[in-house]
């Protein structure tokens, strides 16, 4: 046994408590079971310590700020236009170089966080309208069916750009993408409560006032029987056209349904926004062939929500208003 790499931990432990102890080469041999001089080469490597092999760096510390700047500037784009712009402006580095040294920058490639934009008006109503409901609790909250529409595509694999951001940096206007209020088709209609979920609706046309009533007339008049029987409830809906036009208020004041007061484009306020994510997580395995298979994989994980995940979302109202509070008014996480 004369190489030191075929010493055993033990071995070397035994080498290292001996030496300290001020015993000899020859001792320290016989009794760690090894050759005199594996004993002397670890003895010698433990007390001049090896030296790393660092490999030698391609670029410059003003290379890599150029390279944070790039990524910093446009936090969208790929690697590949990265790397392009890097080696435009001089530097002399692979693609592999630069995708190792945007990691050890701490950039990560994600996928970006998708906020609606708000202008200061409806900044300054969102935060008046969490100032007033602050205060609200659990039971007041539990009288409140949310509803939304939502769009399901067949495929959910395309989510869009990513971004390259570091830890933290997920809230970050930069790196994050802009919402549309208003995609060009809306699929399906739900409702929710505390005590679970109402019936779903699939819409075959563009809504507009008149099918919106249709909707209310057919599907949440039955969920409002369905979750609330005879007790009274207030029904929640965001400002789309259809739902503010002046025949659908007249609607609501005809059935005798208080309506919340909503606050424009914020969908972070409304749990069932986090239902919809609920039901697509759930179907992002799902592989519909046709539109009708969609609608059929839609209803039967709609059918899996329970109505204790509901409460849960709900129990999280004051929560979302005092981050809107935090946040000026600002768009938040949820």
């Amino acid at each position: 046994m004369g190489k030191t790499s075929d010493l055993t931990a033990v071995q070397k432990t035994i080498i290292d408590t001996l030496h300290k102890e001020g015993k000899t080469q020859k001792v320290i041999a016989k009794e760690a079971g090894c050759s005199q001089s594996s004993v002397s080469k670890h003895i010698n490597r433990q007390a001049k310590g090896r030296k790393k092999c660092v490999r030698k760096k391609c670029t410059s510390s003003r290379d890599n700020r150029t390279l944070q700047r790039i990524v910093t500037t446009n936090p969208f784009k790929n690697v590949g236009e990265i790397h392009k712009e890097w080696t435009a402006a001089g530097v002399s580095a692979s693609r592999t170089t630069t995708r190792r040294l945007m990691k050890d920058m701490g950039f990560r490639c994600r996928i970006p966080c998708v906020k609606p934009l708000l202008n200061k008006k409806q900044r300054k109503k969102r935060l008046a309208w969490a100032k007033d409901k602050k205060d609200w609790t659990d039971a007041e909250w539990s009288k409140v069916m949310f509803s939304d529409e939502s769009k399901f595509c067949i495929s959910f694999g395309n989510q869009g750009p990513r971004v390259w951001r570091k830890s933290g940096e997920a809230q970050n206007p930069r790196c994050m993408r802009s919402s549309v209020k208003f995609p060009p088709s809306v699929m399906v209609w739900g409702a929710m409560s505390s005590a679970g979920v109402g019936p779903l609706c699939f819409l075959r046309s563009r809504v507009n006032a008149a099918v919106y009533q249709e909707v209310l007339e057919h599907f949440m008049l039955p969920a409002a029987d369905q979750l609330y029987g005879d007790a009274d409830f207030t029904f929640q809906q965001d400002l789309a056209p259809a739902h503010s036009a002046k025949t659908t208020s007249t609607w609501f004041k005809d059935h005798g349904i208080p309506v919340l007061d909503w606050p424009a484009n914020s969908p972070d306020l409304n749990p069932i926004e986090n239902l919809w994510g609920i039901v697509k997580r759930r179907m992002q395995y799902a592989r519909p062939n046709n539109a009708e298979e969609l609608k059929t994989t839609i209803r039967a994980t709609w059918a899996l929500i329970t109505p204790e995940q509901c409460h849960r979302l709900i129990e999280s109202m004051p929560r979302r208003i005092t981050a809107v509070i935090e946040a000026k008014g600002a768009p938040t996480k949820y």
